[in-house]
């Protein structure tokens, strides 16, 4: 990488080696950097590893921590404040994990601005339109080779569990990666072949969920694994469950796991 690359929207500036050129545009920078679109940011850091630059895209899709509009089955007890404070620190500990993991490329799908937890490296494109079925196919769409997508309700993760879908050999024999969660849907899709349409029409947030999308990828036959049982951040005895799981590692407590901590000790005042 040469130099600085920056773009915006509305004045689109470009960078590099000192050259500049100002369009209309979101902004991008490249080389430790940052791209905005209508609020969206997206970073690119120095590679950390060498499987970056072969392998599989990692896609992460999630929602701007704003109070009142994330993790709302936690309220109560908990304020939307606090609520939002829980999906914040859930979704920085995703974001940590996936820049220490090999992938060809790391992209935040965003509903929403990206703010201070959003650390360098990763592209960030804004969510599509329509339901999450319709959003989650839009995100396998921006993907021409292998791509993984999680979402930001699993704070828990670890590269061990994430490992067998993102290594050198994750895509011998097998066309898709299979995390379902414990209430019925999944943490975790990948596609060899990013298809949309094996997205499409899977009706969310139901009980059935995970089955349905496990049973249309085996329907159009597609050799299918699977990642572990996982438990997903939505009511208040699940962030709870994980937060003593996030807070047991060795190395020290996770953002979620200290966010949980401080709740409970502000409510012991």
């Amino acid at each position: 990488m040469t130099g600085q690359t920056r773009t915006e929207t509305g004045e689109t500036r470009t960078e590099t080696g000192g050259a500049r050129t100002v369009t209309d545009g979101a902004r991008t920078v490249t080389d430790g950097a940052r791209t905005e679109t209508d609020g969206a940011r997206t970073e690119t850091g120095q590679p950390s590893t060498d499987g970056e630059r072969a392998g599989t895209a990692l896609l992460v899709i999630a929602k701007e921590p704003v109070p009142g509009r994330v993790k709302t089955r936690l309220t109560p007890p908990y304020t939307p404040r606090q609520a939002a404070g829980l999906a914040e620190a859930s979704l920085a500990d995703t974001l940590a994990l996936a820049a220490r993991l090999p992938a060809r490329r790391r992209v935040l799908v965003l509903a929403g601005r990206a703010g201070d937890w959003l650390p360098d490296g990763f592209e960030v494109v804004p969510q599509s339109g329509g339901g999450l079925d319709e959003r989650i196919a839009a995100a396998f769409a921006l993907c021409d080779g292998p791509a993984l997508l999680i979402g930001m309700d699993t704070p828990q993760l670890t590269r061990e569990l994430l490992w067998p879908a993102l290594a050198p050999d994750a895509w011998d024999g097998c066309d898709a990666w299979y995390g379902p969660a414990a209430d019925g849907g999944f943490w975790a899709l990948g596609l060899a072949v990013p298809d949309p349409e094996l997205v499409r029409g899977v009706p969310m947030s139901a009980p059935e969920t995970g089955a349905v999308q496990r049973r249309r990828l085996v329907d159009a036959g597609l050799s299918v694994r699977d990642l572990p049982v996982l438990r997903d951040v939505d009511t208040a005895e699940d962030a709870a469950a994980i937060a003593a799981v996030c807070g047991s590692r060795a190395g020290g407590a996770s953002r979620f796991a200290k966010a949980f901590a401080d709740l409970r000790t502000e409510a012991a005042r």
